[in-house]
């Protein structure tokens, strides 16, 4: 019995140890991926903020911006992009809705963001577009890979329509959570003209007949957290401005937003409370099953060992083994011949032979 369970211990103990590697290498790169149909909505407000006034030209100090950025997965072109490119592929519809103190928009740019849903590379097919302009992207957006690491990243800007490295600023602490910190600065560059203005009757094409163009720069900041590379934080030092032409007096400039844009607070908590619940999901595929199985299958080999040993080890009384030798009885000693001690029989009469008279 004690050799049946070694070998049954031993036989599962090899198990688990082969099933660590074979979770963290080759199962968790296949099931960890981004659902295709995810819903997201986040609010950022910039408080102070300037702005331009249209009817003016000039620019004025408002007690607030409110910018608020919806993420809608498209779950039928998902699949429609995956069958073609015969990979998981997830298909972001996002819309930034920028409003004032009144709560009128001062602009907002739609966006389609196409990606490997498992790596977060992106994934160029119909349909990839900023604002109604078809782009290429290289890099992330939105959200770093899984188990993202300590250095720096490509990521795409949607104002430029263009990727530059975002660095890697060190390790912090962040409501409770260990995160990776990383900066971008876009220096001022020229960028389009939203699609979509905020008075009546101004297209981009007239400011741009007009001879006025629109500059931009920011400085970007996420806290990252590393195990499921989703930010916690988000905070941009933004400036735009409206450069030249016939709107503005002697061909200057004026500040078209300028602000210090923060996550609000309220959503700040529900990111951080959603992210420690998908980060255990991902632990556990990463770190809790692979060491587990690991620690369990050196246990069993252990216990599996141990009984082999002792199924080999002779017992008490036996004769080089568990078994005693069958047949075997106490030593009698030397045969003491007959009793002497009782009567002697009387020895047998002589035969006599009768030879006649």
């Amino acid at each position: 019995m004690r050799r049946t369970a070694s070998l049954v211990l031993l036989a599962v103990a090899v198990f688990c140890t082969a099933l660590s590697p074979l979770l963290r290498w080759y199962a968790f790169p296949r099931l960890a991926k981004i659902p295709p149909g995810q819903y997201q909505t986040m609010v950022l407000e910039a408080s102070p903020a300037t702005l331009v006034d249209y009817g003016t030209m000039k620019a004025r100090q408002v007690p607030k911006v409110t910018i608020v950025q919806t993420l809608k997965g498209n779950v039928a072109e998902s699949a429609r992009i995956a069958r073609t490119a015969g990979r998981d592929v997830v298909v972001w519809d996002t819309l930034s809705y920028v409003a004032g103190p009144d709560g009128k928009m001062v602009s907002e740019i739609p966006e389609r963001y196409i990606f490997d849903a498992h790596s977060q590379e992106p994934v160029h097919a119909t349909g990839e577009m900023v604002d109604g302009d078809p782009v290429r992207r290289t890099g992330i957006e939105y959200k770093w890979p899984f188990l993202a690491e300590k250095r720096d990243y490509t990521y795409f800007d949607a104002q430029t329509r263009t990727s530059a490295p975002i660095h890697y600023k060190g390790t912090r602490t962040f409501h409770g959570l260990e995160v990776y910190y990383f900066e971008q600065t876009i220096p001022w560059t020229k960028v389009p003209l939203p699609k979509k203005m905020p008075v009546q009757g101004i297209t981009p094409e007239s400011v741009e007949k007009l001879g006025t163009t629109r500059w931009y720069t920011t400085k970007r900041m996420f806290w990252v957290d590393p195990v499921t590379g989703a930010p916690v934080n988000g905070q941009e030092i933004h400036q735009e401005e409206l450069r030249g032409g016939q709107l503005l007096p002697g061909g200057g400039k004026v500040t078209a937003f300028a602000g210090h844009v923060k996550m609000r607070a309220d959503y700040v908590d529900a990111t951080v409370a959603l992210v420690k619940s998908q980060r255990t999901l991902v632990l556990l595929l990463t770190r809790y099953l692979p060491w587990g199985c690991l620690a369990l299958g050196a246990v069993l080999l252990a216990l599996s060992l141990h009984l082999e040993a002792r199924g080999r080890r002779p017992g008490p009384g036996t004769a080089g083994g568990d078994r005693p030798e069958t047949g075997a009885g106490p030593d009698p000693g030397p045969d003491p011949g007959p009793d002497l001690g009782g009567p002697v029989p009387p020895p047998s009469a002589p035969r006599t032979v009768s030879g006649g008279p």
